[in-house]
């Protein structure tokens, strides 16, 4: 009882001081201010006020000069000032990005358009860069592009052994129809064939299929659609090579996933962007094209890697090597 009535009479008498020390300290204040129309407040008077509404539950009895929310305002703001400087001077989150390598970003991204930041970090890697992709999204040039369609992998069993086959059209300046075939193996996403006609049959498309695998490489399935161009004789070559077809659904080019996506690329990164003159002009510019995605292009799905696996690089200086008549390019570190 003692103890509680001793502790009682000490709450009460540190009260008092803290009282008179409120007191004391705005007569202070309006002396200062005694000939001017609006009080004088330091940065101390702020930071005592707030000291003293942390410690004394009865500071806003004793306050006059100013209203209560406007120390509760001060110690809002002292609040934020301190995050400020601790964040400004503490430890610092995710280590940021060389100036160097900032600007290799925007360059890579200006020169190619057509990539978006998956590609742009698959380079970087390749260049022995270890950022994030997210770093990669955020310092990159945008630009105003449409966005590329993207396709779900739905043959998971027995990739070595299937290939796709597909027709897609080009027209010429001249208003000519040209028909592309192309042969793709789905293990590493490799074109094996390709072949331009004007005017396609039966007996050209089972010609390809030899030249596409000779020597016994013919693979266990071939996956096509239903299109009546893949006639009699077609079919017998298959029988002949032992290649099971695997039809797809008709109107289902979802169904051949793989093939549809690399035509799909092949518009998008090449043909959109160039003037078919004829069957030759078209044959040069897919070589062009393929020897690019073959050697150079990064693929999500072999791991941001080229369908021809290229090596991580680390030493010497970054060199961009045109590919596609710079349409696109490929980055590599060159001795200085």
């Amino acid at each position: 009882m003692m103890l509680s009535s001793l502790l009682a009479g000490l709450r009460t008498q540190a009260a008092v001081q803290a009282e008179i020390l409120a007191l004391r300290h705005q007569l202070i204040v309006l002396q200062r201010t005694q000939k001017k129309t609006r009080l004088i407040l330091r940065p101390a008077d702020r930071w005592l006020w707030v000291w003293l509404s942390r410690l004394w539950s009865g500071w806003g009895s004793a306050l006059i000069m100013v209203k209560p929310a406007t120390v509760v305002a001060w110690h809002r703001q002292g609040f934020r000032w301190y995050w400020t400087w601790k964040v400004r001077h503490g430890r610092t989150g995710r280590p940021t990005l060389s100036k160097e390598t900032r600007n290799l970003i925007r360059t890579i991204s200006r020169d190619n358009p057509l990539w978006g930041a998956p590609r742009i970090h698959s380079e970087l890697l390749k260049l022995g860069i270890d950022l994030s992709q997210a770093s990669v999204a955020k310092y990159m040039v945008r630009h105003r592009k449409p966005p590329s369609q993207t396709w779900r992998t739905f043959l998971n069993n027995h990739v070595s052994q299937l290939a796709s086959i597909d027709f897609f059209t080009v027209h010429t300046i001249w208003f000519e129809v040209l028909f592309v075939f192309v042969v793709l193996a789905h293990d590493r996403r490799r074109v094996l064939h390709f072949n331009v006609t004007a005017h396609p049959s039966a007996e050209w498309t089972a010609q390809q299929i030899v030249e596409a695998f000779p020597f016994d490489s013919a693979p266990k399935y071939l996956l096509r659609d239903r299109d009546q161009i893949y006639g009699y004789e077609f079919r017998k070559q298959l029988e002949v090579m032992s290649i099971e077809e695997v039809l797809s659904a008709s109107r289902s080019p979802w169904q051949q996933g793989y093939v549809e996506r690399v035509i799909g690329s092949i518009r998008r990164e090449c043909l959109d962007h160039v003037i078919v003159f004829n069957e030759t002009s078209l044959r040069r510019t897919l070589r062009s094209y393929l020897r690019y995605y073959h050697r150079s292009r990064l693929h999500l799905s072999l791991d941001k890697d080229s369908p021809d696996s290229r090596s991580v690089q680390t030493i010497g200086n970054v060199v961009a090597i045109p590919e596609v008549g710079g349409l696109h390019h490929r980055y590599e570190r060159r001795a200085a």
